[in-house]
């Protein structure tokens, strides 16, 4: 198990497969898809493929999303970091900003903290040149958190026939923020 950052509160590591339950409990809540195509899994199984494939991303790409551990509890609580992204937009790939939490942690800054987080990690580590994210325009909470860590909106695309917001911070912007 590979800890990639750490916070105050923190603990940001590769997802593994005994991460099963967390993310199912994470990616079974219809509530945690409502703005993710409505569609939670429904079997433990779909969960295990989930960490499969991201854990493969670690392989072909170098990086893929990250589990999200609670340092006071050991408790997961979802999903954060950056990946390739090459099939969201389809004019272009890049790396993408995201996340994803179990309900029970919503509120708590903890999306603005990883985020924060993994967008140093990129520009510092991995020295990308720049970061993108998306958002639907409906989820009001995931555009704040993306605007309050500095990425500027670009452009409202369509996503499964649902309108998204693009957001891009390049690095020299980022560089500007510190």
């Amino acid at each position: 198990m590979k800890i990639h950052i750490e916070t105050e509160r923190l603990i940001i590591r590769d997802l593994e497969e005994f991460d099963v339950d967390g993310m199912f409990a994470l990616d079974s809540d219809p509530d945690v898809h409502k703005f993710l195509g409505n569609n939670p899994i429904s079997k433990k199984e779909q969960a295990e493929a989930v960490i499969a494939n991201i854990r493969q991303q670690y392989l072909d790409n170098g990086i893929g999303r990250w589990a999200v551990i609670d340092k006071q509890t050991n408790d997961f609580i979802g999903w954060t970091g950056l990946k390739y992204e090459e099939g969201l937009r389809k004019e272009f790939n890049y790396y993408d900003l995201g996340y994803r939490f179990r309900k029970e942690y919503w509120g708590k800054g903890i999306a603005t903290e990883t985020a924060l987080a993994s967008l140093k990690y990129g520009f510092e580590k991995m020295n990308l040149k720049e970061i993108g994210a998306a958002a639907d325009i409906d989820h009001i909470a995931s555009n704040k958190v993306l605007q309050r860590v500095g990425l500027k909106l670009i452009e409202t695309f369509e996503y499964d026939n649902t309108p998204h917001n693009w957001y891009n911070l390049t690095k020299k912007e980022w560089l500007r923020l510190k």
